[in-house]
């Protein structure tokens, strides 16, 4: 688990929420605190959608909706006069992509050990932090999961301009 603080809010928002940058990260849950607190539990109900909303890789329908799918009603929410209280987003690495890391980094787990590798935002009204996060369904003292996660996170945020700062 790393934390990751970013020094520049405004740079970050406009990336997150007008950018494809994080479109396909699952969003597992979301909280969004304005004049009221908007939650989302990241159930992705399929047959709202017809066959063509499918995982790009799998063509299998998503656990969780992906953000390019929430981005636009989230954006709604934040947009106007006031700026948000505060939000948290919780964000999974789709399977797809976590076959890749596994296979880039030498993991020597399998995508069904892996429950998910997550990215958690969190806005207190003045400041982001982004903490990264494993969850396996095995036993393990081994951190090199931990480790490859993190580090991708860090090459995904210097990639996508994202300065950060770790704490």
């Amino acid at each position: 688990m790393q934390a990751l603080q970013i020094p520049d809010v405004r740079d970050f928002m406009t990336k997150l929420l007008t950018t494809e940058i994080f479109d396909t990260f699952l969003v597992t849950e979301t909280t969004l605190t304005t004049f009221t607190t908007f939650r989302m539990d990241g159930s992705f109900h399929a047959d709202y959608y017809d066959s063509m909303d499918t995982d790009e890789e799998t063509k299998k329908p998503a656990p969780s909706p992906l953000w390019k799918q929430v981005r636009p009603f989230f954006l709604y929410l934040v947009k106007g006069k006031y700026t948000p209280l505060n939000f948290k987003i919780v964000f999974r690495l789709a399977d797809y992509n976590t076959e890749k890391l596994l296979a880039q980094s030498g993991v020597g787990l399998h995508t069904q050990d892996i429950a998910g590798l997550y990215l958690n935002i969190l806005y207190d009204g003045k400041n982001i932090s982004c903490t990264t996060g494993t969850s396996v369904r095995v036993f393990t003292l081994d951190r090199s999961l931990d480790r490859a996660w993190d580090d991708m996170i860090g090459k995904f945020l210097r990639q996508k301009g994202i300065p950060y700062v770790v704490h």
